[in-house]
Order: structure tokens, then sequence, then C-alpha cells
């Protein structure tokens, strides 16, 4: 399936810094070590967010889950 691209800057200001700092690097394998460069999009009907690890600068992908949404 194709990426959709999203506009990760048309959520609240808080609620980027949250997506932006809660993360999980497979590589440094510790959480919450934050991500730059975050791109939002949509692939199967699911929304992710990507970006690189601000400790490795390893790629992180996480899935986004909307409230009230499986």
């Amino acid at each position: 399936m194709m990426r959709k691209p999203k506009q990760f800057s048309d959520r609240p200001e808080q609620e980027q810094a949250w997506f932006v700092q809660e993360t999980w690097c497979e590589v440094c394998k510790k959480p919450d070590l934050g991500l730059t460069d975050p791109v939002e999009y949509e692939e199967d009907g699911k929304v992710f967010i990507e970006g690189k690890c601000r400790v490795c600068g390893s790629r992180v992908v996480s899935e986004i889950l909307e409230e009230g949404k499986k």
C-alpha cells in the first residue's frame, strides 16, 4: 500500500511535543529519547510518525493510535 502524507504541523503544539518525546529506539533499546525531523503519514489505514532518534540518528517509527479507534 502507498503512503499518504499527513501534516504533522496541523496537530496542536502540545500533541506534537508529546509525540516527538514519547519514542522507542530499537537501536538504543531505550524509551523517550525523542526524535527529530518528524513526518506523519497514513499507510494501510494506520497513522504513523517517523523521524530520527535524537541520540543515535537511527530511524524511529511509531503508530499513532487515535482515541476511540481500533
